[in-house]
């Protein structure tokens, strides 16, 4: 099952072709997104990376949190899960 990680602190130029190529020094990178705004379509600093197993994922967490990524230091954990928002009024 792959496991989903939140990567904060991204440089706001960074392409999600950069992000995979990067968490794939800890294994196989199912998916990287970088999340947008939806107006701007800029990067918001953010974004995610599913890596293939859990221990891809752990290992990555330890190889990348707190480390330098172009400038930036970024912030990698296991991603929480979506939240259900109240409806709007």
């Amino acid at each position: 099952m792959a496991k989903r990680l939140y990567v904060g602190g991204l440089p706001y130029s960074t392409k999600q072709e950069e992000l995979t190529e990067y968490f794939s020094a800890a294994g196989s990178v199912e998916m990287a997104t970088i999340i947008t705004d939806k107006f701007s379509h800029r990067s918001k600093g953010f974004g995610f990376v599913e890596m293939s197993t859990d221990e891809e994922a752990q290992k990555a967490v330890a190889m990348f949190n707190g480390k330098e990524f172009g400038g930036r230091v970024l912030t990698v954990s296991e991603a929480r899960p979506l939240e259900p928002r109240a409806p709007r009024e």
